[in-house]
């Protein structure tokens, strides 16, 4: 519970105002597969409940940040290393085995918060193939972070730059750009949980949960109408979501 307290204290310092769409499903084991913008991305989540990540191994070394990382009990890969892909997925399938809920933003790397990029199978494959071999199903939750407005007013294309963190941005700088900016509004989604089972197709999933994040980050950005806070249920406000994306 205290990276909880701390990521909660840390939104207030910051200036994070989160609203928080559907719910994490309770079924266990849980991966939740998210888009990335930001080093707020962790911050963000980890304020919302009990969490573990699957991190780049640089997390580990920030400020502050890598310890609660490691007070989580993230996952850390080297990206630099195919190899450690495989160490990766088995330590992330024996971890849900436990019952802990992970987050792997799937596209692999953060980028401007404008679009979501391709979701990449490996590690939700790998990560299914672990606990199957417990016998197990795999509960997989698609999630959508949409950073919309800053100082109360809608960001645009342009501004969520300010936010997105990105490339070769260096942490400190972007932390206290942030810090100047003022008050961040962010929605945070989440999907209908998939039950997912041995047999699935890996490459037809991944589409499938790049397709749901996709086009809830799409619609929560472009500030439509969404269900109110705290009032859906998961597939509840998926389906509002993506209804809201058709007709937009």
């Amino acid at each position: 519970r205290l990276p909880v307290v701390w990521h909660r204290m840390a939104c207030a310092l910051v200036g994070i105002r989160v609203r928080e769409i559907g719910r994490a499903a309770r079924d266990r084991p849980l991966l939740i597969t998210a888009n990335h913008v930001s080093w707020l991305d962790i911050t963000v989540l980890g304020s919302r409940m009990p969490l573990s990540f699957v991190a780049k191994s640089e997390v580990a070394s920030w400020p502050v940040f890598g310890l609660f990382a490691k007070l989580q009990r993230s996952v850390f890969v080297d990206r630099e290393r195919r190899s450690a892909t495989a160490r990766t997925a088995s330590e992330l399938g024996a971890r849900l085995a436990e019952g802990d809920a992970m987050v792997l933003f799937a596209e692999g790397t953060s980028n401007s918060g404008n679009e979501v990029l391709p979701f990449r199978s490996a590690l939700i494959g790998a990560a299914r193939h672990a606990v199957a071999g417990e016998g197990e199903d795999v509960w997989i939750q698609p999630l959508a972070l949409a950073y919309t407005d800053l100082q109360g007013v809608p960001m645009g294309r342009q501004f969520r730059a300010h936010v997105a963190w990105y490339g070769d941005m260096e942490m400190i700088p972007h932390f206290m750009n942030v810090v100047r900016k003022g008050a961040v509004d962010v929605t945070v989604v989440w999907g209908g949980p998939l039950r997912v089972s041995p047999g699935d197709d890996r490459k037809m999933l991944t589409r499938r949960l790049e397709r749901s994040v996709r086009e809830m980050a799409a619609v929560a950005r472009a500030g439509r109408a969404l269900p109110a806070a705290g009032t859906e249920s998961d597939s509840e406000a998926e389906a509002a979501i993506l209804k809201a994306a058709k007709n937009g």
